[in-house]
């Protein structure tokens, strides 16, 4: 009966999905004040920040990098594609695969322009804001494919996704919190995605604190598991990762717009052993 209540649970989360707006969503969340970056204290250039510096530490590197949960956003694969030479991005709805396919295929339609994100990461990485035009082309050079992905799943990519050594870095940012029903899903799907990293590989966590739910859309309110940095490190622990680092980001109240009550956001640099 208790797997039947949790494929019940998961099932009920994954309904909840099926009317989230890629468009609304990076409205509400990828543009001023959340994405204002001239201001040092704006969420969006604190994420860029965090990715940067782990993706610039020596110990983070390899062929291949997997941001789980990619959703419609690119942001956090911005640092990274510049050290590893295939990215593979992945998401549960095709709604927000096909978004990510016409930003790729450099097609007209897409729902926001990456284009002041491609030049503050430049800018984090010492180049000229010109240069983004580069790191955009070298974005859509590594990016190897877009996969549907389950974190609910023992196996949540499909068995011949990866090479049989897996990934040597995942990336994944408000997925996992956003996509599980209670905090022990939460840590099981840490616990599945485990599987596709590389003994020695590292984890990048980005995710929400004191979050119970945000809007995928209009009217589309979707609950969100509400964590706190003692649970955070307690599931990465539980799920047999070696914990490096945890960052925490508390939100200024022009910051809380309205689309969430989320009052914090965690960065978590971690590694399989």
């Amino acid at each position: 009966m208790e797997e039947k209540g949790r494929e019940k649970a998961v099932a009920a989360m994954a309904a909840c999905y099926q009317r989230f707006d890629p468009a609304a969503y990076l409205q509400y969340n990828y543009t001023p004040p959340r994405a204002d970056f001239a201001r040092k204290d704006s969420i969006v250039p604190w994420k860029l920040a965090c990715l940067h510096r782990a993706f610039t530490e020596d110990d983070v590197s390899g062929e291949l990098l997997v941001d789980i949960g990619s959703g419609p956003t690119l942001y956090q694969v911005l640092s990274g594609c510049e050290v590893f030479n295939k990215v593979i991005l992945t998401d549960f709805l095709e709604v927000n695969r096909q978004e990510l396919r016409r930003w790729l295929q450099d097609e007209a339609g897409c729902s926001l322009d990456w284009t002041p994100y491609l030049q503050h990461v430049c800018k984090l990485e010492g180049r000229r804001l010109s240069a983004w035009t580069e790191k955009a082309a070298k974005l859509r050079q590594v990016i190897a494919d877009i996969l549907p992905i389950d974190v609910h799943c023992s196996q949540p990519l499909a068995p011949d996704a990866l090479p049989s050594a897996g990934a040597d870095c995942l990336v994944s940012c408000f997925c996992l919190e956003s996509v599980s029903p209670d905090l022990a899903a939460f840590t099981r799907a840490l616990g599945h995605i485990w599987k596709l990293l590389r003994p020695g590989g590292h984890l990048l966590l980005i995710g929400a604190l004191g979050e119970s739910y945000y809007f995928g859309g209009p009217g589309v309110r979707i609950p969100v598991v509400p964590l706190n940095e003692a649970q955070v490190c307690a599931s990465l622990k539980e799920s047999s990762y070696t914990l490096i680092r945890l960052e925490v980001y508390t939100l200024p109240q022009d910051m809380r717009v309205g689309v969430d009550d989320v009052t914090g956001v965690f960065f978590a640099k971690a590694r399989k052993d």
